[in-house]
């Protein structure tokens, strides 16, 4: 992955996906518990970058879950959504729009650049509940669409084994993270909406999506034509 692009996973989706305080050293260990998982090496290419942390040196604690605050301050860093380009006249708090999000906490600053670009939450969202997969991924793909990273064409929908199970505002962004290699389904081609997100499928989503707004935003090489 580009060095370049990568490093818009900032300090903050550092923090997001580390429990435990310290210094980072320039020599990253291998993480002994990713091993055998999807998306292990995707996992160790970020912590290789500095990018993100285990609970310890050694351990990553894929299977950990993460709250909703986790995964916004995530989204918000990872994709560097910012405020740069609005103007405001009074700056804005996360207690403007939100009845639970606290202003001035580690997360409050994630909830409003996240607001100001166009990822929908609810007034009454709680930083405390547990992201689901479907939650994050309609999160992240608005983020996406945000940055200016999605392209205008039909797609194909991808047979999901359990797509009943899908709130159905939802199934289009699913569609989409999964169309755009952003996501996948389990062995058993379902997607389960409803679970809660760990940290593995996270900085998973997270890499590809990186990956993917690298190469939609690279510059085109004319092909040279023939002579």
């Amino acid at each position: 992955m580009n060095k370049n692009m990568i490093a818009t996973l900032t300090a903050g989706a550092l923090l997001t996906l580390s429990l435990s305080a310290g210094p980072i050293s320039a020599a990253q260990a291998g993480f002994t518990d990713i091993q055998g998982i999807a998306g292990g090496d995707k996992i160790e290419a970020l912590h290789q970058d500095g990018l993100i942390k285990g609970v310890s040196q050694s351990l990553f604690k894929p299977e950990q879950q993460l709250n909703t605050a986790q995964g916004v301050q995530l989204i918000a860093d990872g994709l560097d959504l910012n405020l740069d380009a609005i103007r405001f006249v009074k700056q804005p708090l996360p207690s403007d729009t939100f009845s639970n999000v606290k202003d001035g906490v580690w997360y409050s600053d994630a909830f409003v650049r996240a607001q100001y670009n166009g990822i929908q939450m609810a007034e009454d969202i709680d930083p405390a509940k547990e992201l689901t997969r479907e939650q994050f991924t309609l999160f992240l793909m608005q983020g996406i669409e945000a940055k200016g990273g999605l392209p205008m064409i039909n797609i194909k929908p991808v047979d999901i084994t359990d797509e009943q199970e899908l709130t159905p505002e939802y199934q289009g962004a699913i569609q989409r993270s999964l169309v755009l290699k952003i996501n996948t389904l389990d062995a058993d081609g379902s997607f389960n909406p409803k679970k809660t997100i760990t940290r593995a499928e996270a900085a998973v989503m997270m890499y590809n999506a990186i990956e993917y707004m690298e190469n939609f935003n690279a510059p085109k090489i004319p092909e040279t034509p023939e002579k």
